[in-house]
This record gives structure tokens, sequence and C-alpha cells, in this order.
């Protein structure tokens, strides 16, 4: 079968599966994504194991540990990617919100209301905690959701794909709502960038390089996410006590993800007070200063 035909196939699957989201209260939404949540608990050990597949092969085949680090599911994060789509649950109905309205002179009343894209393309790196997260924010907001993840995290993402259908195969929301594009033909991601009709947005998560790509290449209209270069502002009136240790955590707690802050603006009004405890502070921890 053709990448562009199974691209194809995946995406018509899921938008057929979309029903079951249009006409789903938040309720049976929510209810959906905490049977995920405790799918992922309690297939936990399964998680892991595929996941040390995965973090096998690449460390064998010279993986650069930072991407290493991205890679791996421990017990604890696979608990808190359990809980942060326990926190998605939490949130209020994103749909059918009306943003704005008002009347014009002919007496016409117009409504902006939120409502679903459709079929959503994700295209991302080594990160199998992404999987559940995009999936999980998608469902919440009446999308299903086309996943198409790294070669290097097959064997974690075919496991949490595999965890998440059949949670919802025990609800009102049918599982074709998730859908998985094998990550071993590199022709897919062409595929699913180019499945104009089928496909309604891609959103790209990862390095400036992959969102370029996605960007320059797809002829599905894309929403263009940020690469990284996170700042931590302290403002002259910023309770410095709380200061340090927050900049402090937004760099070590873990380093390799792309929302790492990577630069530190100190307001010049506290900059004497400020900066000497946390350069000291950053240099303890191994953060490299320029």
């Amino acid at each position: 079968m053709s990448s562009d035909k199974l691209v194809k196939d995946l995406a018509d699957k899921a938008r057929i599966a979309a029903r079951t989201l249009v006409a789903a209260d938040y309720k049976t939404r929510r209810n959906a994504l905490l049977a995920i949540a405790d799918a992922i608990v309690a297939n936990s050990a399964v998680i892991e194991a595929a996941n040390n597949v995965d973090m096998t092969r690449e460390k064998s085949g010279g993986m650069a540990d930072s991407l290493l680090d991205r890679l791996h599911l421990t017990p604890e994060r696979i608990a808190g990617i359990a809980n942060g789509a326990r926190k998605v649950a939490a949130l209020p109905d994103p749909l059918n919100q009306v943003l704005r309205e008002r009347t014009l002179e002919n007496g016409l009343h117009l409504k902006q209301v939120t409502v679903p894209f459709g079929v959503v393309g994700m295209v991302y790196e080594a990160r199998p905690n992404v999987t559940v997260d995009a999936a999980v924010i998608l469902l919440a907001s009446g999308n299903s959701a086309l996943l198409r993840g790294s070669s290097s995290a097959s064997e974690s993402n075919a496991i949490l794909v595999k965890v998440m259908r059949e949670a919802l195969s025990k609800t009102a929301i049918s599982a074709d709502v998730i859908q998985l594009v094998p990550s071993e033909d590199r022709e897919s991601v062409r595929a699913l960038l180019h499945a104009r009709g089928s496909v309604d947005l891609v959103i790209p998560r990862g390095s400036a390089n992959l969102i370029r790509m996605v960007v320059d290449e797809s002829t599905v209209p894309t929403i263009e996410t940020g690469a990284g270069v996170c700042h931590v502002y302290v403002d002259e009136f910023a309770d410095l006590v709380k200061a340090l240790p927050v900049t402090l955590n937004s760099k070590t707690n873990r380093p390799s993800v792309c929302n790492a802050a990577e630069t530190l603006l100190v307001h010049e009004n506290i900059a004497k007070n400020f900066l000497p405890a946390a350069l000291v502070a950053l240099d303890k921890a191994g953060v490299i200063l320029h």
C-alpha cells in the first residue's frame, strides 16, 4: 500500500470516528480522558518495557544523551503523563464557547463560536509523552488525532496508542479517533503533509528544523509552534525568595526539553541583589553561563 493511500485510509477512519466526538457532551469526552489516564497507570509496566526496547536500540545507535532523556519513560514520567490527562479532563469544555457576537445594522446577528477542526495530524520527534498529550488535548477539543512520531520511539508510541485505543473501546467514544501513522515509513510524513482534503490541520512539535520542514512543505494548513529559546524574566518587584528557585527549576528540572529556560533576563534595579545568588546557584547545578 502506498504511503498516500495509507494516510488517507487512516484519516478517513479518524473522520468517521470523529462523529462520536461531535455527538458527545463534555462529560462523555471527559470520561474518555479519565479512562485513558487510568489505563496508562494500569499498563505502566508494559509501557516501560516497550520504552526500554527503544532506549536500548537508540543507545546502541549512538543517540545523544539529551535525546535519550527525552525518549526515556520512567514510572514517574508515565504517572506524570496520566496526571496530565486528568488535568486536561478537569478543564472547562473548550467547545461551543461564544468568543464574541454582534448585531449588524441590517439586523443580522453574528456569533464567533468555538468548534473542532476535524482531523488533526501531529508530527513530532523522540518524545513519546507527546503521543498522549496530543491525543488527549485533541479529544478534549472534539478532534480526531493522526499521530506521526519518531521511529526512535516506535515501540513506545505503539504501546501508548494501543493502551489509549483499548481504553476508548470501553467508552462511548470510538477508538478510531486515535490513529498512529507508521514511523518506519519515511514517506508517511510527506503523505500526511500533502493530505489536503483528508487532514484538516497539521501541527509540528519538535526542533526548529522539523517545524520549518512541516511549514514549508505542507499543503495542509499548519499551526507553527515554538522551538524553544525560553526566557525567564525577573522583574524589579519580584519576590526574590521565590524567583531564585523558579529560575533554577526552569533550567535544571529537565534541561533536555524544549521548554527549559535558555535565557535569564533580570531588571537592572534588582540585578545587584539577585544575580550574585542566582549565578552561584546555577553554577553549583552545573549550568553553563555565557
